[in-house]
């Protein structure tokens, strides 16, 4: 009777050790929901931001994670479809009780998502570039990217150095580009700027000859694109085949090597804002960017085998700045969301952040620099 007392009780209290270990495992993991468009027609935003993000939480866990806490990675692949963000914020959300989401990579699929996040009280990390993402400022919605209103301003400055008063602009008809279109039309008057066109085309476009007959009928002494790819590469070639010989400026979505390769001799002298990723090695070695950022390039383009882009760039601030949110604030969401919006000179691939309660994007217009395509290669664009 006795033994049988005892094997019970051991039982019991294997039981009781069992249910503990497991209740414990469980709260070693913090759970992190990602929206990117790994395939379809924005994937050169979402697989460089997918594989950006694995290779940031498998580096932290190798490290023994955040305060002892494993970070555990839900990506979704949204393939650029509104429709499918929502399903599955809803998801992450509801389901999967994510603590935070990042991305997604694309403006239009954020702004369908932001409320969902805001009314979860869900941090929600954008990596899509549109400055409406966070103007005005909703709680627990962020960005990385730069701002829209700092890339127009840093090309018209260089424009208008160069003595160019008369443009025509062209964009694509996402969310990207509906956002740069209205930052572009508002802001050129303040640089004595006249946009004597503005003209919008599908971003599905293979031919943008009509499009750019238009303009050069205006006699326009420059063309400023804003959009996403393919339109990057085929609007420089339907300028080179028209022989419109004025410059051609794109926005900061035309940070990945791929574009200027894509477009050949025609890309040549493209001007554009971008973050520094793109000249890391040409840095000065005292740039506080600078570590980071060679790091990130040879820890990406060793491991992938392929060129680094600024997209990439976007979802390793993402990771990092949430990291170092649960880093000082823990579990409790609402200390690390005050944490996030209270980060002051964090480095970045994008540049210094700089949160707080009314900017909840942190990035400044220093952190653009203006750069050209030269022999297929991104290099400082000089006056």
């Amino acid at each position: 009777m006795r033994l049988k007392k005892l094997f019970v009780l051991g039982v019991c209290i294997s039981v009781i050790t069992f249910s503990f270990s497991c209740k414990k495992s469980t709260t070693e993991t913090i759970k992190i929901g990602a929206i990117f468009a790994v395939t379809g027609p924005a994937s050169f935003l979402g697989s460089p931001e997918s594989k950006t993000a694995k290779m940031l939480v498998d580096e932290i866990n190798a490290k023994g994670g955040i305060n002892g806490k494993k970070l555990q990675l839900i990506i979704k692949d949204s393939g650029a479809n509104p429709a499918k963000a929502i399903s599955f914020a809803k998801q992450l959300i509801e389901e999967d009780k994510v603590f935070a989401i990042i991305g997604p990579s694309t403006s239009g699929e954020t702004m369908k998502i932001k409320n969902i996040c805001e009314k979860g009280k869900t941090i929600l990390i954008s990596c899509a570039a549109a400055e409406v993402i966070v103007n005005p400022v909703a709680k627990y919605v962020f960005k990385t990217p730069q701002k829209d209103s700092d890339a127009v301003k840093m090309i018209y400055k260089t424009i208008k150095k160069k003595g160019i008063t008369r443009i025509g602009i062209i964009c694509g008809n996402t969310g990207f580009g509906k956002a740069g279109k209205k930052q572009l039309e508002s802001i050129a008057p303040k640089f004595g700027i006249k946009v004597v066109i503005s003209e919008v085309y599908d971003k599905k476009s293979t031919d943008l000859s009509d499009v750019l007959t238009k303009l050069k009928a205006k006699k326009v002494q420059a063309v400023v694109n804003w959009s996403i790819v393919p339109a990057q590469a085929i609007v420089a070639k339907n300028m080179k085949q028209l022989n419109m010989n004025v410059p051609l400026f794109q926005s900061h979505g035309f940070g990945n090597i791929k574009y200027a390769k894509a477009a050949g001799k025609a890309g040549e002298g493209i001007i554009f804002p971008a973050g520094r990723l793109l000249i890391a090695d040409l840095l000065p070695d005292n740039h506080k960017q600078k570590s980071l950022l060679v790091k990130y390039k040879k820890d990406y383009e060793s491991k992938f085998k392929e060129d680094v882009s600024t997209f990439g760039g976007h979802a390793w601030d993402a990771v990092m700045i949430l990291a170092e949110g649960i880093k000082r604030g823990g579990t409790d969401k609402e200390k690390v969301r005050t944490a996030i919006e209270n980060l002051k000179n964090f480095p970045g691939t994008g540049g210094i952040f700089n949160f707080s309660p009314t900017d909840h994007n942190g990035l400044s217009i220093d952190a653009f620099s203006m750069m050209t395509v030269k022999d297929s290669k991104f290099v400082p664009y000089k006056d």
